[in-house]
C-alpha cells in the first residue's frame, strides 16, 4: 500500500466513524454479541471498526468495551 493510499484510507476511516451514531453502535455491539454475520469477516470488520471508534470517540463506545477488551493470556 502507498503512502497516499494509507492517507486516503485513514481519512475515509475517519469520515466513516464521525457518521456512526449511538443507534449504530448499538446495532454492531448487537450483532457482535449474537454473532449475527453471514461470514467470520463480516464480524471481524465490525470489531474493527469497534476498536477503531474507542480510540476516536470513545464516548460511543464505553457501553460495548466488554466487546473488544481482550484478555491477557500465556503463550507457554
Amino acid at each position: 500500500m502507498m503512502g497516499s493510499d494509507l492517507i486516503r484510507t485513514s481519512q475515509e476511516l475517519q469520515q466513516q466513524l464521525a457518521k456512526l451514531d449511538g443507534e449504530a453502535v448499538a446495532a454492531m455491539a448487537r450483532r457482535l454479541e449474537e454473532d449475527d454475520y453471514a461470514d467470520a469477516f463480516a464480524g471481524l470488520q465490525d470489531w474493527h471498526l469497534l476498536r477503531a471508534l474507542a480510540i476516536h470517540r470513545p464516548d460511543l463506545v464505553r457501553p460495548y468495551r466488554h466487546l473488544i477488551d481482550q484478555e491477557p493470556f500465556d503463550e507457554d
